[in-house]
C-alpha cells in the first residue's frame, strides 16, 4: 500500500467507477468521485450511498461526490476515468477545458470505438492535448463492481507504455483484497478486456436457447482464440490472453449473473430484440458497440472471427440466435491448433 496520500478524481459514479473509489477510500485516499447527476452527488455526500449501481453498499467518507468537473479536478495528478466509451470522448474535451496541469489518466473501460477503431488509450490520447497529459495507463482484469464494493478478493492488471505511471497507479490501489499486476503489453490488455464481451454476450445467447455448460465451454475456447488471433494480428504479446486480462476476464463474464453482457446475450437467447434488451438493462451494454468494431477489425485485418460474425448478425442483421449458433456448428472441418500454429509462424517470421 502507498505511504504518500493523494487526493484521486474518480470521472464516473456508475457500479465500477464507485467500487474503485472505495478500494482507494479503503487505502486513505482522498477520492473525489464525480457524477454529472446532481441528486446523485447529494446522495453519496449525505447518505454515502449510490443505490442504483451499488444497492446496500455503505461507502465510506473519504468518497466525497462532486458535481462540478473544475473543482473535482482542481489540484489533482492523477484521474480515474470510469465512464462508457462511447462517452470518453465527450468527457475528455470537458476534461482539456478545465484543465490547465498535466494529468496522468487511468481509464478502466472496456470497448473499442467503431469506424476509428481505436482502443481507449487511443482515443484519450487524440482528445487530450499533450501538454495536458502525463501518461495514460489501462486497468483491467476479472472484476465484477459487485465483488469489489464487497471487498471480495480481485485481482487486475494495470498497463501503460509508461510503466512507472502504471506502477504509480498499482501503488495507489493494491491491498488485502484488491491485487494489482503490471504488464507491459498495453495493446494486448485493451484487446482482451474488449473483445471478451463479445464472448459474453454469445455466452448468454448459448445460455438463454439453454444449450447447457458443453457449448458454453466451447464457446469461451473458441471465443479465445478469435481474441487472441485478433490482438496478436494487432500486435498484442499472445501470451497476454492466457493472463487475467485475458481467460481470467473471459471466465468472469461469460460465467456470472453479474455480467451484463451475459444478461443481455440471456435476453437475446431467450427472444428478446436488442432496443427491448437494452432498455431492460437499463446500463450500457459495452459488448453491443464491441461486436460492431471488432467485425471492422476483422475485415481490416483479414482475421477469421465466426463467434464475432455470428453475433454480429443476430445485433445488427436480425437473424436468429438459434440460426446463428447453427451455422456455427455446421461451420468446415479444422485442427484445433491452428490458430496456435499460425500465430507462432507469424511471430517467428517478425523475429
Amino acid at each position: 500500500m502507498q505511504e504518500n496520500k493523494e487526493a484521486v478524481a474518480v470521472i464516473g459514479a456508475g457500479s465500477w467507477g464507485t467500487a474503485l473509489a472505495m478500494v482507494l477510500a479503503d487505502n486513505d485516499h482522498e477520492v473525489r468521485l464525480w457524477s454529472h447527476n446532481e441528486s446523485q452527488v447529494q446522495e453519496i455526500n449525505q447518505f454515502h450511498t449510490n443505490k442504483k449501481y451499488l444497492p446496500e453498499i455503505n461507502l465510506p467518507e473519504l468518497i466525497v461526490g462532486y458535481a462540478s468537473l473544475s473543482d473535482t479536478l482542481a489540484g489533482i495528478k492523477t484521474v480515474i476515468l470510469a465512464v462508457p466509451t462511447k462517452a470518453i470522448r465527450e468527457v475528455i474535451g470537458k476534461i482539456r477545458i478545465v484543465q490547465n496541469t498535466p494529468l496522468t489518466i487511468a481509464h478502466v473501460s472496456k470497448g473499442i470505438e467503431p469506424d476509428s477503431l481505436l482502443r481507449i488509450s487511443e482515443l484519450i490520447k487524440e482528445e487530450m492535448p499533450s501538454e495536458l497529459l502525463k501518461a495514460v495507463v489501462v486497468l483491467s482484469g476479472p472484476s465484477h463492481a459487485e465483488e469489489v464494493s464487497r471487498r471480495h478478493p480481485t485481482t487486475v492488471t494495470v498497463s501503460s507504455e509508461d510503466m512507472g505511471a502504471a506502477e504509480e497507479i498499482q501503488d495507489l490501489f493494491i491491498n488485502h483484497n484488491f491485487r494489482v499486476y503490471t504488464n507491459q503489453d498495453v495493446i494486448g490488455v485493451e484487446i482482451g478486456g474488449a473483445l471478451k464481451n463479445i464472448i459474453a454476450l454469445a455466452a448468454g445467447i448459448t445460455d438463454g436457447l439453454g444449450y447447457g455448460d458443453n457449448a458454453k465451454a466451447a464457446l469461451i475456447t473458441r471465443g479465445l482464440a478469435e481474441i487472441a488471433r485478433l490482438g496478436t494480428k494487432m500486435g498484442a504479446n499472445p501470451l497476454t490472453f492466457s493472463g487475467l486480462t485475458g481467460i481470467g476476464d473471459l471466465i468472469v463474464t461469460c460465467t456470472s449473473v453479474h455480467s451484463r453482457n451475459w444478461r443481455a446475450g440471456n435476453l437475446l437467447g431467450k427472444g428478446k430484440n436488442l432496443d427491448e434488451v437494452l432498455d431492460n438493462m437499463g446500463m450500457v451494454v459495452e459488448g453491443v458497440r464491441t461486436t460492431k468494431a471488432a467485425y471492422q477489425l476483422a475485415k481490416k485485418y483479414n482475421v477469421s472471427m465466426p463467434i464475432t460474425f455470428a453475433l454480429y448478425d443476430v445485433l445488427f442483421n436480425g437473424k436468429n440466435a438459434k440460426d446463428a449458433v447453427d451455422v456455427l456448428m455446421a461451420r468446415g472441418k479444422t485442427h484445433e491448433m491452428e490458430d496456435l500454429v499460425n500465430i507462432l509462424e507469424e511471430r517467428n517470421l517478425e523475429d
